[in-house]
């Protein structure tokens, strides 16, 4: 029987799309070529430069389509690489909403424009990803046939993210997100340095890379807390788990969130969640139960929440226990990656 092939719209190098496409080939057997806009988003010049090039990329991808011959086209977020798809010509696809809305940032001039071409992609999909409930939410506001929607996270690899049995009395916290301003790792910095006052000994692993690495170094020694931060920069995604299994409290304060897979590698590693007050993370984090909910930016909040999970082992105990469970049931990468392959396959067998 021929290998099906699928031609995957979006950014291949980052983490989320390297789990989906790897998934469809291992559960789907499915074949992946790829299409992706070239120029980076890092200068006025340069994203005046990708959108001249997302303009012509309608001419591009159908050149693909002609040479690769797909059976199916798939594509991540909603208002860019979605709506490629949906005007490419090609059935089935189908596209994933990244982000709570992916309509990102609301005071945008391209919003309204941004709307019209979300709804446009999401009435030619065939089937639209919710990687969790807290996306369905737009989508219902705004009419999406929901018989089209699949809510299933894609899942964490869970013989890579196992349980930690590293248990130390003091807080070993670990920031995983990218080092972004819409991260807010400046207040989680400052938190560190109200608990620095107050005597109370701490590490604080910061991980990955980002626009803002050299002002939080400046901002973790303004705060005389250099000597307990660690910044790793990028590191290969296999040496994670290790550094998860090493923390006990995983900490993460973004402004907006989809859905969340360093949350659920965290879940998994057993480290106790710390993150912001916001829908994203409300599907999943009851406060003071399986962890803790900050309101944004409220630096004393998250200092005084921290000393809490600190100072209350048992509730912290049962809570990494429920967590480590819940991804099991809930964010297995083989089992919700396999579902995800099978729907795929359906939909291919319903356009023969």
């Amino acid at each position: 029987m021929k290998k099906r092939k699928i031609l995957f719209l979006g950014e291949s190098y980052r983490a989320d799309a390297i789990t989906w496409m790897k998934g469809l080939k291992e559960f789907g057997d499915f074949e992946i070529c790829t299409w992706e806009l070239q120029t980076p988003n890092n200068s006025k010049l340069n994203r005046f430069k990708r959108l001249l090039e997302y303009i012509f990329s309608p001419v591009s991808i159908r050149k693909t389509i002609r040479q690769q011959k797909p059976d199916m086209i798939i594509a991540e977020r909603t208002t860019s690489y979605g709506f490629l798809a949906a005007i490419s010509g090609m059935h089935p696809i189908a596209i994933a909403q990244q982000g709570r809305t992916d309509l990102w940032p609301e005071t945008s001039v391209l919003y309204p424009l941004k709307k019209l071409i979300q709804k446009y992609a999401f009435k030619k999909a065939d089937l639209i990803h919710a990687w969790g409930p807290v996306m369905t939410i737009s989508m219902r506001e705004i009419g999406v046939d929901m018989n089209k929607v699949l809510v299933l996270p894609k899942g964490i690899d869970l013989s890579i993210f196992t349980p930690s049995t590293h248990n130390p009395k003091r807080i070993e916290a670990i920031v995983t997100r990218s080092l972004q301003p819409e991260y807010r790792h400046d207040s989680i910095l400052k938190a560190f340095g109200i608990l620095n006052q107050k005597g109370i000994d701490f590490s604080l692993t910061i991980v990955g890379n980002g626009t803002r690495l050299q002002f939080l170094r400046d901002l973790a020694k303004e705060l005389q807390i250099e000597n307990k931060v660690i910044f790793t920069g990028r590191i290969p995604n296999t040496e994670l788990p290790n550094l998860l299994q090493q923390s006990n409290i995983y900490i993460s304060m973004p402004i907006t969130e989809g859905v969340s897979a360093s949350l659920f590698e965290a879940m998994a590693c057993n480290c106790y969640p710390v993150v912001s007050d916001i829908p994203g993370n409300q599907s999943w984090i009851k406060h003071r139960k399986n962890g803790q909910l900050i309101e944004i930016d409220n630096i004393e909040m998250l200092a005084e929440e921290l000393i809490w999970t600190i100072e209350n082992v048992e509730s912290r105990n049962i809570a990494i226990l429920q967590n480590r469970n819940f991804v099991e049931n809930n964010a297995n990468y083989d089992i919700n990656m396999k579902a995800i392959a099978e729907k795929y396959h359906a939909l291919l067998n319903l356009n023969k």
